[in-house]
């Protein structure tokens, strides 16, 4: 573990700069670690890919006195379990205004792009940006595009999109740079659910192509008529 200040109430510990599955298990297993060890001074931990925030109250510890604390925890780290969970993605047109564009810079037709995209099952690494949105690893390098130059002022929610080599699902509408290629009529973030986050660290997810008729049947049983 490498340990890192974040300004006065807040460390980085860190497993390395890879997206790797048994390296996130051990990032959620402290996490659990330190969310369960009763400290006075936590205020929040927050998991990535490889390394954890560890925010803190200043008043009550330093960071030394964090460091110490965090060492001293039994930490076994295991095999961090979830569901596997389909998601129905529209792909393309109005609903995936950037699949031409990812194609073709990759050198592929939107068809490939969609078979390409939707063929892995893909590991929740965690969630960050926004409520529920999911950082998923394990996508094909061959779709791999770099963000908008400009990012849009509004991205839809349920929009299915790509930046770099990572892929996501916008659970809410906002801002975003992100290629979008598709959408899903699911609810990703639904506060009076209880989980409200459909996705979970840990889960699995298997992107599922389907066509306008189907997006519209599940978008009118998930949202009813909230967004007309």
């Amino acid at each position: 573990m490498n340990f890192k200040p974040l300004g006065d109430s807040a460390l980085l510990i860190s497993f390395g700069e890879v997206i790797d599955e048994e390296v996130n298990d051990r990032v959620h297993a402290l996490t659990k670690a330190i969310a369960g060890a009763g400290f006075e001074w936590l205020v929040e931990v927050v998991p990535a890919y490889s390394s954890l925030a560890v925010i803190y109250d200043p008043k009550l510890i330093d960071f030394e006195g964090v460091k110490r604390a965090v060492e001293g925890l039994d930490v076994r780290a295991e095999r961090v379990g979830g569901r596997l969970v389909e998601i129905p993605v529209l792909y393309g047109g109005e609903y995936g205004p950037d699949l031409e564009f990812v194609a073709q810079y990759n050198g592929l037709t939107p068809e490939e792009v969609i078979e390409i995209h939707s063929k892995p099952i893909y590991r929740v690494y965690f969630l960050g940006f926004l409520p529920g949105f999911a950082y998923l690893g394990g996508m094909d390098e061959r779709v791999a595009t770099p963000r908008l130059e400009k990012p849009r002022l509004k991205v839809p929610a349920g929009s299915v999109g790509i930046a770099g080599k990572q892929t996501g699902i916008y659970p809410l509408e906002s801002p975003g740079g992100w290629r979008i290629i598709g959408r899903t009529p699911l609810r990703l973030f639904n506060p009076p659910r209880e989980p409200p986050t459909l996705l979970r660290p840990g889960d699995r997810v298997k992107f599922v192509p389907i066509d306008k008729e189907e997006f519209d049947e599940l978008y009118r049983a998930e949202w009813g008529n909230e967004n007309d």
